[in-house]
């Protein structure tokens, strides 16, 4: 993908998620990876102690990354907490290159969800 073109894709990502959580602003990166870490973690919105947030976040860079194989999703605890295992080392790259992959696999996170929800499985509550 283009510098412009994944410029025009997170920005849509970013107007998707102001617009369905009605704010004022546009989210920026780490408030997408909040959010896709609630919904990995599947259980409500909140609240969260700043730990928690913080592991929220790290869920969805594990989810993320699991795209291109650097993670695998293991399994819940008993509390609910989906857990990943680094199955990759991931190379050191700088912080902004760090978040052109980050922007990369939100932009297919959200597609993929996009997706599901356009084309929901047989026999669930969306049909």
């Amino acid at each position: 993908m283009e510098d412009w073109e994944l410029d025009f894709e997170w920005l849509k990502v970013r107007h998707y998620v102001k617009k369905q959580f009605v704010r004022t602003e546009l989210p920026d990166l780490n408030g997408i990876l909040f959010l896709i870490g609630i919904q990995e973690y599947g259980r409500g919105i909140g609240p969260f102690t700043k730990e928690e947030k913080q592991d929220l976040m790290h869920i969805a860079v594990c989810r993320l990354l699991s795209y291109d194989n650097y993670y695998r999703f293991v399994g819940r605890d008993e509390d609910g907490w989906p857990h990943y295992e680094l199955v990759r080392k991931i190379s050191n790259i700088e912080l902004k290159d760090q978040a052109i992959l980050l922007k990369h696999k939100i932009v297919q996170y959200f597609k993929e969800l996009d997706s599901e929800m356009l084309n929901p499985v047989p026999g669930s509550l969306s049909n």
